[in-house]
């Protein structure tokens, strides 16, 4: 709604303006009577560099990164134990049974009954250890037992995935890895509107912000981590970064800045180009906050060069593209004249935050 809003104030505004007159090209001495807060830059070859804006920098988490997993047995879990050559200290499954409805479950004391040795302690340990643990204490009974021990069922460790992805859900851990990626994946992916640089991942009681793009771009390992028991995921929704493009175009709309990187060539191409007519090609815009003051970029596209000169000038959030209208005769009445409307797109933006 607030976007809806901002458009609908500045075409009202700026259609006011279009009736002043410009001259170009744009020197310094047309420049003296503009105000004390505003800066102008014309673009050229020789500046254009500086306003290339390289692809967004991926970061390193600094959730703790390790590289093996071994899975630890807790309450819930149900265990499989195998004893060869004596079927008494075996439950069988029968037809109708399955191996977990016969097996040993760990209880919330995070131990459980073995016949003939009595309570085994199970919580925080591998099944390594518990299988090593029985071998021991059936040495009392039994020569040299050959005991397979593994968990039937896991219950007891479990991880949530949230937010923008199209199925939330909770996922239990096993004996294998589940790492960050792959957990989205089993939520049945990122939605459309998903920010994969700023997953939150949430483990005893601290939050970590996790940039999955580090992992999928620059292949940053430690930023797609194994998750563990209790982690909390949560994949943000896009930030509204958002450009507006007005004036004489064909279609004066608002350009979408957080998904990918956008040139004011393509910008003004998307939105079906300068108005043939209407449209001064050596008057096109683009009104930017830098550092608290208003810096005005102009770019003349009335040769091919000025629109090869527009594919190297990135597009940021909140930047106010407008192309003029033709005759111009004054260019300081133009500027001075959209400034105040620029000014108040921010301003509505402010009071929408509040």
């Amino acid at each position: 709604m607030k976007i809806v809003f901002n458009l609908f104030v500045c075409a009202f505004f700026l259609a006011a303006c279009t009736d002043g007159f410009t001259v170009f090209p744009v020197d310094e001495q047309g420049q003296d009577n503009l105000e004390s807060e505003l800066d102008v830059v014309r673009l050229s070859s020789r500046n254009i560099k500086n306003y290339t804006q390289p692809i967004k920098p991926v970061s390193r988490t600094r959730l703790p990164y390790q590289t093996s997993w071994a899975y630890t047995i807790g309450p819930g879990d149900i265990l499989s134990i195998d004893v060869y050559d004596h079927p008494e200290l075996t439950m069988p499954a029968g037809p109708d049974r399955t191996a977990s409805e016969n097996g040993f479950r760990v209880q919330a004391d995070g131990r459980f009954f073995y016949p003939h040795i009595g309570e085994i302690e199970a919580k925080g340990r591998s099944i390594e250890q518990v299988r090593s643990d029985l071998s021991q204490k059936l040495r009392l009974i039994i020569p040299e037992p050959q005991v397979v021990a593994r968990v039937a069922e896991f219950n007891s460790q479990n991880v949530l995935v949230g937010g923008e992805v199209n199925q939330p859900n909770k996922q239990t851990l096993n004996t294998v890895p589940l790492t960050l990626f792959q957990a989205i994946n089993a939520a049945g992916g990122a939605t459309e509107d998903a920010d994969l640089s700023r997953i939150t991942v949430k483990r005893n009681g601290r939050t970590y912000v996790v940039d999955l793009n580090g992992f999928l771009r620059a292949n940053y390992m430690q930023n797609n981590p194994i998750l563990h028991k209790g982690d909390v995921v949560h994949v943000p929704e896009l930030r509204n970064e958002q450009a507006y493009i007005l004036g004489e175009v064909g279609k004066p709309s608002v350009v979408d800045l957080a998904k990918e990187q956008v040139n004011l060539t393509q910008a003004l191409a998307n939105q079906g180009g300068l108005k043939e007519v209407r449209a001064d090609a050596r008057g096109v815009f683009v009104f930017r906050n830098v550092g608290g003051r208003t810096t005005v970029y102009q770019l003349e596209t009335s040769s091919p060069e000025g629109w090869l000169l527009g594919t190297e000038f990135s597009l940021i959030p909140e930047d106010v593209v407008y192309v003029t209208r033709s005759p111009l005769t004054r260019w300081n009445d133009t500027i001075t004249g959209l400034l105040p409307t620029v000014l108040a797109v921010g301003n509505v933006d402010d009071l929408g935050d509040t």
